[in-house]
């Protein structure tokens, strides 16, 4: 009997666990800092040190990198491929980013993340957007918030059911549903990332550091629906036209490229004849 296992080029071990649940934890609390203080803390008096707190963010995120790569033993062949993939999905990012969400990169960490696993998927969608960044002069405040929603979306393509027996219309179908709620999920998160940076005086919908709770979060929604709610469902429907269109072809690609590289056999050099 053929194992239909699907090889891991990351392996996430209890360090590096430990520091991405640390990560994340900082990160959704300070995504949900606005609904979790209550308006008579001093919380909203720091508004304007967020962005002090974002690059605090951003060094946890290289070292939740470094613990991955150094315990997981990521070598050379997985490093290689971490390379080409980050590399095409940050030159596909620029193709559309600002026109209407048409962000074809999307749909390349779904399967990437699907094919390679979580541990990898985290890397890879940190990695991806970092460079994308780079790629766009798109360095800033929110960058690290970018990374760790990026982080979060590829990783769970690899947590999603079946990944050593789901095949085919059904395969898709899953991956399709995930990329078309997760894209309006990364919008969310990068919205909550933006939304305080927003002074009161220039909008009713901008945050309000003494408004309760529901106000706030009403004003959130008005603010999602009316910056980005275009932006995230024409990146939901790219991101699902893209897996149905080019999905099985990728996949194969990846699944074929996995087996080749063999990432869970040690690289091992024989002696030379005597």
């Amino acid at each position: 009997m053929t194992d239909t296992r699907q090889a891991k080029a990351v392996r996430l071990g209890p360090r590096s666990t430990a520091a991405l649940l640390l990560v994340s934890a900082v990160g959704v609390a300070a995504l949900g800092w606005p609904f979790l203080a209550p308006p008579t803390s001093g919380v909203g008096a720091h508004v304007q040190d967020a962005p002090w707190f974002f690059a605090g963010l951003l060094l946890l995120l290289v070292a939740v990198l470094a613990a991955t790569i150094s315990e997981s033993g990521l070598g050379p062949k997985a490093v290689a491929m971490l390379g080409v993939l980050a590399a095409t999905g940050a030159a596909l990012r620029p193709i559309g980013a600002g026109t209407a969400g048409l962000e074809p990169m999307f749909f390349l960490m779904v399967l990437s993340g699907r094919v390679l696993g979580p541990g990898f998927g985290f890397v890879l969608g940190s990695v991806t957007m970092f460079a994308s960044a780079l790629l766009t002069g798109g360095v800033g405040p929110w960058m690290p918030f970018q990374m760790l929603a990026m982080g979060w979306f590829t990783m769970g393509a690899g947590l999603l059911p079946g990944p050593d027996r789901l095949r085919g219309r059904a395969e898709l179908a899953l991956l399709g549903g995930y990329g078309f709620l997760s894209a309006f999920a990364y919008g969310t998160i990068t919205n909550l990332a933006g939304w305080t940076f927003m002074t009161q005086n220039a909008s009713n919908i901008a945050f309000q550091p003494d408004g309760a709770v529901a106000a706030n979060l009403a004003r959130f929604v008005a603010y999602c629906l009316a910056t980005s709610l275009g932006w995230d469902l024409g990146r939901a429907l790219v991101t699902v036209a893209l897996t149905a269109l080019l999905g099985p072809a990728i996949l194969r690609a990846l699944r074929r490229a996995t087996r080749r590289a063999a990432f869970e056999t040690p690289v091992t050099f024989d002696a030379p004849a005597q």
